[in-house]
């Protein structure tokens, strides 16, 4: 016989041969991409209790895949759950399937990327430059008080009245202070008020009568005059003043008077240091208020850290010989006294990390230099870690710094450190 050319049997298609071709299924298109609702759990247990699909162990058990991936229809999502209830190897297999796809998938953050804000403003910059440009000195008060707002944006009632512990190094020890988070941020306000008052804006506490010039002082001050514990309302007008600072301090240019000193009570710092002594605190309370709200918070920029970390590395000998004439560093004896300009004795800090650099601290008098020729100690520290020592979060005996040469001097540098921090 001759073979025809004309159309198949009506009994399925054949191959070149004359024999049956396989069939070969189109693919399965997901329950997921299929523009139908994912079954609900009791749709699920509908199907079950109709009965669902009838289909054998090794079809079940091929279909394991596809459910993990949650692409099965709903019938054979069905079937596959009914059969994990009776089989404990297939149970264990679609266990390890679904912890296999969750390796496919891992869990990403919703918050956004920490430096976006300031890689966003960076290219605006570049593309835009600003009329009247921030001063470097308040970059850092401008980023850390938009991040701390940035921060309380979303807060509810329980939030602002979270606990919040203050906590600062006072003398030889630890000191401590209950507020909340709305406690915390009238804090803010009240000692940048002492900012505010130098260059002429309004004072954050009006007539309220008892406000020393010091930063504990108004802080009390302020809260004492509050009819009820501060609340969200405290938030319009410490960023109403935030802005007003950095608005003022860029409006100064080269023409203008010179910056006026901050006075802080017992010391004054220029205009371009308070702003640092600003930024740092507020950045120290945001972490304080994060905490309180079981919430991830950065370090500043690194460049900003930097700028801190120099403000701190250049208080450090006067806080030393404050300490030192209130009895509380190491024996006159070991002092060497020279000439206010003169090289003396020296410790070598050393910041690792972002931000870090390297400072020479004279050790016997403000007036002296620093000298790598007279270096009798070196201590090292993280950045952050040092700047954790100088807000009083971390007590000098357990800073984890990298020690070497006269002991005292470490101790007296460390403890000075400490000391640098206040309610």
């Amino acid at each position: 016989m001759s073979g025809g050319t004309g159309p198949p049997a009506e009994g399925g298609a054949h191959d070149e041969h004359g024999g049956r071709a396989p069939r070969i299924p189109m693919p399965r298109t997901s329950v997921e991409d299929g523009g139908q609702p994912l079954p609900g759990p009791e749709e699920l247990a509908e199907l079950k209790e109709q009965g669902g699909l009838v289909l054998d162990h090794d079809v079940l058990k091929s279909l394991l895949g596809a459910w993990a991936l949650a692409a099965c229809s709903p019938q054979e999502t069905a079937a596959v759950e009914a059969h994990l209830g009776a089989c404990g190897g297939c149970a264990d297999e679609a266990r390890r399937l679904r912890e296999a796809v969750g390796l496919l998938h891992p869990p990403e953050s919703l918050d956004l990327d920490p430096g976006l804000r300031t890689r966003v403003l960076d290219g605006c910059l570049e593309r835009r430059p600003a009329r009247v440009p921030v001063p470097g000195w308040a970059s850092p008060y401008d980023a850390e008080t938009a991040r701390l707002d940035a921060l309380l944006q979303d807060f509810g009632d329980a939030e602002w009245h979270a606990p919040v512990r203050l906590r600062w190094f006072e003398g030889e020890g630890t000191a401590s202070r209950r507020t909340t988070v709305a406690g915390v941020i009238a804090h803010l306000m009240s000692v940048d008020g002492l900012v505010s008052v130098a260059l002429g804006l309004d004072d954050p506490l009006g007539d309220i009568p008892g406000g020393g010039p010091t930063p504990a002082a108004r802080t009390e001050a302020y809260w004492r005059a509050s009819h009820f514990p501060p609340t969200r309302s405290v938030r319009t007008p410490w960023r109403e003043q935030t802005h007003a600072l950095v608005r003022t301090v860029s409006l100064t240019g080269p023409d203008a008077a010179p910056a006026p000193a901050v006075p802080y009570g017992g010391f004054e710092l220029p205009l371009p240091d308070a702003m640092l002594d600003r930024a740092f605190e507020c950045w120290v309370h945001a972490e304080d208020i994060a905490d309180a709200v079981d919430y991830p918070y950065e370090p500043p920029a690194p460049r900003h850290l930097n700028r801190m970390i120099d403000l701190a590395a250049r208080m450090l000998p006067a806080v030393l010989a404050a300490r030192r004439q209130a009895g509380l560093a190491s024996p006159a004896h070991a002092r060497h006294l020279v000439t206010a300009g003169e090289p003396g004795r020296s410790l070598r800090l050393e910041i690792e990390g972002l931000g870090g650099g390297e400072w020479l601290i004279p050790l016997d008098s403000p007036g002296a230099v620093g000298s790598a020729e007279y270096e009798v100690a070196h201590v090292a520290l993280d950045g952050v870690e040092f700047c954790r020592l100088a807000a009083g979060h971390v007590p000098p005996d357990e800073a984890a710094a990298g020690q070497a040469g006269d002991r005292l001097a470490i101790r007296d540098v460390l403890h000075a450190a400490a000391s640098l921090s206040r309610m």
